[in-house]
């Protein structure tokens, strides 16, 4: 794995990296990436994708530099391409937190460094890796169904792919015409065909989750969409993940969440409060999830 830009580059490394999370949450390991420099650039506010890239390069050994793009020449018309070349020249590795996942390809493409995808439009693999660490912990395997409730965005496309990859079954349950990346949908299916995953997408939300051992969802409105709000919070309404949708899942069902959340909207106070939320864990796996690819991708 040279870059990390979508969770298919880490289809052949995944339980690697899944054991090397549980490795670095077990153990604190000093000093493997001693000297070495992780650019963070952000094209979007983040807490848990700053703070876990961050404090993860510095417990391990390494520094982290944070740049927005008003820190940056890109900010001003700087190519992607040039600001790539320039980099590489003097860190070890860049992470992206990116509007259009194009960018994040162009600047792979111009990079002598790793490059990890910390967010697009398109995918969130490092939030589908510590998911994936989250439900391993608690659940011990990957056997069971996974569903997503409401808008087939970034992080239910990576979660996708990764459900396939692990053959783990997942169905997505979302209005018509907010349903998943076609590409990415069609990509999982092929995959889930080598490890006998299901992987669908219903419109009807109560059939989805039934026996479901896990409930995923995200926020109706993501960066960008504001625009689109009031159509959405009418649109989703039938998807909030309340307790009478958990009543339709597995006793055990979990419920996840990548946070930020909005309480209220897209899921009730007492789910993500509840004694079935996990959304914590998820938060605080972000960190290891995001040493083991650093340590990946970086060591020498």
């Amino acid at each position: 794995m040279k870059h990390l830009l979508s969770v298919c580059d880490m289809r052949d490394e995944v339980v690697h990296l899944l054991d090397l999370a549980s490795y670095f949450k077990k153990d604190k390991i000093d000093a493997v990436l001693k000297d070495k420099t992780l650019a963070m650039i952000f094209q979007k506010s983040s807490t848990r994708t700053r703070i876990s890239f961050e404090v993860g390069m510095n417990q391990l050994g390494g520094s982290a530099l944070y740049l927005s793009t008003n820190d940056l020449q890109i900010g001003r018309g700087e190519s992607i391409s040039d600001t790539a070349r320039v980099m590489s020249r003097y860190v070890d590795g860049i992470m992206i937190r990116a509007l259009h996942h194009k960018d994040i390809i162009e600047l792979a493409e111009n990079s002598t460094v790793p490059v990890i995808n910390g967010l697009t439009d398109l995918e969130h693999p490092c939030q589908a890796l510590a998911d994936m660490l989250t439900i391993k912990n608690i659940r011990g395997n990957f056997n069971g169904k996974l569903v997503f409730v409401g808008d087939g965005n970034n992080v239910c496309n990576s979660l996708l792919l990764i459900c396939a990859i692990l053959g783990m079954d997942m169905v997505v349950a979302c209005p018509k015409g907010y349903e998943p990346n076609e590409t990415i949908l069609k990509k999982a299916k092929d995959i889930a065909k080598n490890t006998n995953a299901s992987i669908s997408v219903e419109e009807d939300v109560y059939s989805a989750v039934n026996s479901a051992d896990v409930i995923y969802t995200d926020v109706w409105v993501s960066m960008g969409d504001e625009d689109e709000e009031k159509e959405r919070l009418n649109v989703f309404k039938p998807y909030q993940v309340n307790k009478e949708l958990m009543s339709y899942a597995k006793d055990d069902a979990i419920f996840m969440h990548c946070l930020p959340a909005i309480r209220g909207q897209e899921v009730t106070s007492d789910v993500i409060d509840g004694e079935q939320s996990v959304v914590i864990d998820q938060a605080e796996n972000r960190l290891y999830a995001q040493k083991a690819i650093m340590y990946n991708l970086m060591k020498d």
